[in-house]
């Protein structure tokens, strides 16, 4: 009888074994996915008489690393940014426990609300928020047309 249960709990256990290695090469291919897919930036795209005003949150990115193209009817903006993930290792003589920032590149383009004065746009970046400003070609009017 004490033989079937250590024979039960020893197959228990190379099951479990098993189910974690496999969940440990499914994290590392998923892993290996999305560093190789560029992350959809998520935008908030607002409008007023002026201006349409387009934020975006950029975490982690450097300044230098940011590059915004306009037309007068798009934005496209890059960014690149680092990415760590590891487990328990040792670099440069210095331990570390867990390593979790990622290297990889975002970016998305979008078609305008107006079309815009691309000499007059401006871009801030505080705080790893992204705010660009781009002024109206012109403002819209409207008129009422009388039904004859």
């Amino acid at each position: 009888m004490m033989r079937r249960r250590n024979m039960a709990e020893q197959m228990f256990s190379d099951m479990v074994d098993a189910i974690k290695e496999k969940q440990e090469e499914l994290e590392k291919a998923i892993a290996e996915y999305k560093s190789s897919t560029p992350i959809k930036l998520s935008m908030d795209v607002t409008e007023d008489e002026e201006n349409v005003t387009v934020v975006t949150d950029l975490p982690g990115v450097n300044k230098e690393d940011i590059k915004i193209d306009i037309t007068e009817d798009t934005l496209t903006i890059d960014a690149k940014f680092e990415e760590e993930t590891e487990e328990e290792g040792e670099d440069e003589g210095v331990m570390y426990h867990k390593k979790e920032r990622s290297y990889g590149e975002a970016n998305r383009t979008i078609v305008l609300p107006a079309n815009i004065k691309m000499d007059e746009a401006t871009a801030k970046f505080d705080n790893g928020v992204l705010t660009v400003v781009l002024p109206k070609l012109e403002k819209k009017e409207v008129f009422e047309v009388k039904v004859d």
